[in-house]
């Protein structure tokens, strides 16, 4: 079945949403770490995929952001799993995932 931009607009809005609260709850809780670590990295594997798909029209209106960038590292949680830094993660959530969100958020309404 085949998700129209806005559809996956929104599933990378409640993906970004997720990864900013679950590390939250890292800082709260320490006994989730490890749950809440795979959770963000999840989260982030579908804001990779939603916004690969997303039309060039969408893309373009936004240079700010670092589109290939995204795709890759979503590839690099998928297919190099092990090699992942959390730190990495972390400054990924915390930086650039809200640039992203205002630029996504901006197109819900639109299509």
């Amino acid at each position: 079945m085949s998700r129209d931009p806005s559809q996956r607009i929104v599933d990378a809005l409640e993906a970004i949403d997720r990864c900013e609260r679950y590390l939250t709850a890292l800082d709260d809780r320490a006994d989730v770490l490890e749950m809440a670590e795979d959770v963000i990295e999840r989260n982030l594997q579908i804001i990779g995929e939603a916004v690969n798909h997303l039309p060039d029209t969408i893309i373009g209106a936004h240079p700010e952001i670092a589109w290939p960038q995204i795709r890759g590292f979503r590839n690099i949680l998928v297919h190099q799993y092990f090699g992942v830094d959390f730190d990495i993660v972390r400054d990924v959530v915390e930086t650039h995932l809200p640039p992203l969100a205002r630029a996504l958020r901006g197109h819900v309404a639109k299509d």
